[in-house]
């Protein structure tokens, strides 16, 4: 092989190593996230039957304002998109695709209600975009091993002890007597306690 060829094959390989070296050095990061920028999205109902929880989304707002203010996170600003489902699944499907696709946010933070939240959650999980703190009391979105990109706020209605007349009556086997004169509890509750 003549030498003219080696060099230029030994410069060709210092030039691959080189621009490999180069890409690992730089950072890399999930859309929504950058050296200067985190984009987080959410949905909320400021309107329709559950508008009165838009508070929620109003005052997140204000805690990334403040947060910005204090200087972000790491030096990052937050840029907080929310937008209004009107607590209709059909609405949430769209907004959570919006966020994705067009505003390409990080992830989406606190969205709520059951009914919006299992709308959105297989297309979020599909897309491996989280789902964060999904303000429901609904037990599938603690499942980890089907929805690994979904996590929950607060606990499950059923891990809180559930809000059911059974749950109550078992907890407090008196209160049917004390409420409603009873003496007695009926045979599916009192096999419970």
């Amino acid at each position: 092989m003549p030498a003219r060829m080696r060099r230029l094959m030994a410069m060709t390989v210092f030039a691959v190593a080189m621009a490999a070296t180069a890409a690992q050095a730089q950072k890399k990061y999930d859309p929504g996230a950058s050296d200067t920028e985190i984009r987080i999205g959410n949905i909320m109902p400021y309107s329709g039957p559950a508008s009165s929880y838009g508070v929620i989304g109003k005052t997140e707002e204000a805690f990334f304002k403040m947060i910005n203010a204090q200087g972000g996170i790491n030096g990052r600003r937050v840029t907080f998109i929310t937008y209004d489902d009107a607590y209709s699944p059909p609405k949430a499907i769209e907004q959570a695709r919006k966020l994705v696709e067009s505003d390409e946010v990080l992830l989406i933070f606190q969205p709520l209600g059951t009914p919006s939240n299992s709308a959105i959650m297989k297309y979020m999980n599909a897309k491996r975009v989280p789902q964060l703190f999904v303000a429901s009391g609904g037990t599938k979105f603690g499942d980890p091993r089907n929805f690994p990109w979904t996590m929950v706020s607060s606990p499950t209605t059923r891990a809180r002890g559930g809000s059911t007349p059974d749950t109550f009556w078992t907890i407090s086997p008196t209160a049917r007597s004390r409420c409603s004169g009873r003496t007695t509890m009926p045979a599916r509750i009192s096999s419970r306690v």
